[in-house]
């Protein structure tokens, strides 16, 4: 029988997403790729600091150790094979279970998506970040300047997603940019009883319930999911209604009527958060580690 990662929660992350390689970045962007490499190699032996996307990794990996291989965290980089092994050490060091990566030195990494069939991918490049979405995979570009506490809640792993071109398709987003808050509420009232369509992260969502189903003592964190919105009463319904019809649930739920979302995050203290809006995503990262989703109309 071939390996398989069927019913695996499969997470591709860029090297960037999973640990803290901006000091290198910057070298391949003020001089070449020879530069970065062989500053890579000269660190071989030394560890990179955890990245954007270290928490959330290392809380997933967490769900296989009772034996039962749920989760698999695949680097999907732009890195050379060099460098690589660098990010597989760190990894090694770090104690993260690691055990595949495709590195493209340069091309675009997005296209091995498809064949692993991952269900996230996060990375520090925009560009791959859209044709990830574009080829209907959930991504998020990381913010690298995010608020990374790898100690906090050890036994919970807590992720909140925003609503509309998140989870949700961004259709009601699309009349309230044009027509304004009246004309939204008004369009959410009469259609409150259809489902909103699906956006880039319901499949997400859906294979992280998956995951809440693994309980027992020898799986030492357990998931929480948040929905945090700027919907409010009466938008509020057609949200709640859409994941009821979709047959998923999250285990709170923020209507925040277009508040800052960044001191209510710092109450829930994701491991992640996702939005589509560049200042949702800016007071996230104050809170916590956040990604956001370059698809819909504020990304257009």
């Amino acid at each position: 029988m071939p390996v398989t990662l069927d019913n695996k929660l499969v997470v591709a992350l860029s090297s960037r997403a999973l640990f803290d390689f901006e000091e290198e970045n910057r070298v391949f962007e003020e001089m070449d790729d020879r530069a970065y490499m062989q500053l890579q190699s000269d660190r071989l032996d030394r560890p990179a600091p955890p990245g954007v996307a270290f928490t959330l990794a290392k809380k997933l990996l967490a769900f296989n150790a009772d034996g039962v291989h749920r989760v698999e965290i695949v680097i999907l980089s732009r890195n050379d094979p060099v460098s690589g092994l660098r990010v597989f050490r760190s990894a090694e060091e770090n104690g993260l279970d690691l055990g595949r990566g495709v590195f493209t030195r340069g091309r675009a990494p997005y296209r091995f998506l498809d064949p692993l069939g991952a269900h996230l991918f996060l990375s520090a490049n925009a560009d791959d970040v859209r044709k990830a979405l574009a080829a209907g995979f959930p991504a998020a570009q990381v913010f690298a300047h995010s608020h990374v506490d790898t100690e906090r809640h050890a036994d919970e792993l807590r992720i909140a997603f925003d609503g509309d071109a998140v989870l949700f398709s961004d259709e009601a987003e699309r009349i309230y940019q044009q027509d304004g808050l009246a004309r939204f509420h008004a369009h959410e009232r009469a259609h409150v009883a259809r489902p909103l369509p699906p956006g880039p992260f319901k499949p997400l969502l859906e294979a992280l319930q998956r995951l809440q189903g693994a309980t027992g003592p020898s799986v030492p964190v357990r998931l929480r999911t948040a929905l945090v919105t700027a919907r409010s009463a009466p938008a509020h319904e057609r949200a709640i209604r859409t994941l009821i019809d979709w047959g998923v649930s999250v285990d709170e739920a923020m209507f925040l009527g277009g508040l800052e979302k960044g001191p209510f995050l710092a109450e829930f203290e994701p491991d992640f958060f996702f939005d589509d809006q560049t200042g949702h995503c800016e007071s996230a990262s104050r809170a916590g580690p956040a990604g956001q989703v370059l698809s819909g109309v504020t990304n257009t």
